[in-house]
């Protein structure tokens, strides 16, 4: 991404600008100083999102380096760039850019390297008034500029991705490559729409494309998350590791360290996860995720106490819905019933206050109300989000639902989607495999829910501090397989192999994977490995008031090209 400076006026050159929204429209581009302007090509609203502008020291004229950039232009190059920025580095752009819009409203670049930051902050915080503020700026650089603004387009992708909307992500995102092709930053918000829309022949074509404009390592932590649903660990391992050792800054490697701890939970290594997400809140404080993960690990090891603090520690930094409902789960877990509804009333409080500023929260309310609150409306819920975002993570969400309310027929359907390969079913989700083996159970089919239950604990016995024990209890119950030469008649065939289900004996990794061990993630040397098969190839202050936009419509997205 190119970064243009802008430069102090010169003295005595002219009288002061007036200040504020009233301010006349300059007749070109105006300067002002301390400030940067960027020509934003990010995408907000997924913190591994883009690849990475590395800052080298540069030389004056005499040959002695310049100082180090500042937070503003720390965070206008990470920013641009679609790498996490310092939380304090992003609070100093907002107040620069904020104040610079004030005497020059009509500055639309300035407009999308807000928007993009306001999208940022609220992702990193919880702090959903952020968003509105963020489509608001978005829409004004497209008024000021309505043609040819892929920066802003950009940005409207990323906003509609981090807030949930994919078919707002995949319009806005499909606009700004139609405008510029080869403008690589715009594929990680695809990529994320196709996946929430359950076209992931699409996601794997754009991943074919960020790849080929861009190797940096956030792009390798994008084909990191893609390679983890497509059932490709190993290539997932690599890839994340990659883009750890590659890391130009300590808050973009805390987010690679911590997705490294998060392939390690789902595969069930906890000591390794622990350590992943340690190393990531210990390079920066600020990565909820890393302390929400923490709580997960510590909880699974028995140390419960220590597992409280993470999670409280988590919520602190990023009150999500995600995170009180695993607190809420784990004090159930501990038989503090009183605990445990005041997270379950916070889930519920948290996702109202999401959706007033336009997001989208129903799969972990309708995972909440399936399990702990009304089954039925969960299921009506999750309907709606189905015809909206038919993705994998929905169609389990809405099977269990149903079964959770008594439909296990219609739930079975549901549930064999998830292990469906022709619909994208091939991350190995020890959830998934759990529900879908208990609804068989319910069915009365009892191979396939043996082999399913047992297969769910294989992937990750700890995957849930209720579910995993409920599985155990039920494997129990089950018993064991039929003698060999008399036939299990529930076992007749039900797909379960076909879409990826596992033998009782287990099941080696996934034959198209590239053979790389996983590495250490962030381990010398790293960075210079050889790529992963690449698919279809082979508690925050509330927001301060922002600068009065100029008026005029904002146009649509087919408008805006």
């Amino acid at each position: 991404m190119e970064i243009e400076q802008r430069q102090p006026v010169p003295a005595g050159s002219g009288p002061a600008e007036p200040v504020g929204p009233q301010s006349p429209e300059p007749s070109g581009p105006r300067r002002s100083p301390l400030t940067r302007r960027a020509l934003i090509g990010a995408v907000a609203g997924c913190a591994v999102l883009g690849g990475l502008v590395v800052l080298l020291p540069s030389l004056g004229s005499d040959g002695a380096a310049r100082p180090a950039p500042g937070p503003v232009a720390r965070a206008v190059t990470a920013v641009g760039s679609g790498v996490p920025a310092a939380l304090p580095d992003l609070e100093a752009l907002i107040d620069d850019h904020e104040g610079h819009l004030r005497a020059h409203p009509r500055d639309d670049r300035s407009w999308a390297v807000l928007g993009v930051a306001y999208t940022e902050r609220a992702r990193r915080t919880a702090v959903a008034a952020y968003y509105p503020k963020a489509e608001k700026a978005l829409r004004t650089s497209l008024r000021v500029r309505p043609k040819a603004n892929a920066e802003a387009l950009d940005g409207l992708a990323g906003l509609a991705a981090a807030r949930r909307d994919f078919r707002a992500a995949k319009e806005w995102g499909e606009a700004a490559v139609k405008l510029a092709p080869k403008r690589w930053t715009t594929y990680p918000s695809l990529i994320d729409a196709y996946t929430g829309l359950g076209d992931y022949k699409a996601t794997r074509r754009a991943l074919d494309k960020l790849l080929g404009l861009r190797s940096g390592p956030a792009a390798r932590a994008v084909a990191s998350r893609v390679y983890q649903d497509r059932g490709w660990r190993e290539d997932a391992a690599a890839a994340i590791s990659d883009a750890a050792a590659g890391a130009a800054t300590p808050s973009e490697r805390a987010v690679f360290l911590q997705q490294a701890g998060d392939l390690a939970w789902e595969r069930g290594d906890l000591q390794e996860s622990l350590h992943y997400y340690r190393a990531a809140v210990n390079t920066d404080a600020d990565e909820h995720g890393a302390l929400a993960g923490q709580g997960r690990a510590l909880a699974a090891l028995g140390r419960t106490s220590e597992a409280l603090r993470a999670y409280r520690a988590a919520l602190a930094k990023r009150p999500a819905p995600r995170y009180a409902l695993e607190l809420g789960e784990l004090y159930e877990k501990l038989g503090l019933g009183g605990a445990a509804r005041v997270q379950y009333d916070l889930v519920r409080e948290l996702v109202q206050r999401d959706a007033v500023a336009g997001v989208d929260d129903e799969l972990v309310l309708g995972r909440f109300e399936a399990d702990h609150g009304d089954p039925q409306a969960a299921v009506r819920a999750l309907r709606v989000e189905w015809q909206r975002h038919p993705g994998i993570a929905v169609a389990d969400a809405l099977g269990w639902a149903l079964h959770r309310a008594g439909d296990n027929e219609e739930a079975l359907k549901f549930a064999e989607r998830t292990m469906d390969k022709e619909h994208g079913g091939e991350v190995r989700s020890a959830l998934y495999v759990y529900h879908r083996g208990q609804i068989e159970r319910e069915l009365g089919r009892s191979g396939p829910a043996r082999r399913h239950l047992a297969e769910a604990l294989r992937i990750n016995p700890n995957f849930s501090p209720l579910l995993a024990p409920a599985a155990r209890e039920a494997l129990a119950a089950l018993g064991e397989p039929p003698a060999e030469g008399l036939p299990d008649l529930s076992e007749e065939s039900d797909g379960s192999e076909e879409s990826g289900g596992t033998g009782e004996t287990g099941e080696t990794e996934r034959s198209g994977q590239s053979g790389r061990s996983e590495e250490a993630v962030g381990s010398t040397g790293a960075a210079g490995s050889s790529s992963s098969p690449r698919p279809g190839s082979a508690g925050t202050a509330a927001p301060s008031a922002a600068p009065e936009p100029p008026s005029a419509p904002a146009p649509r997205p087919s408008e805006a090209r």
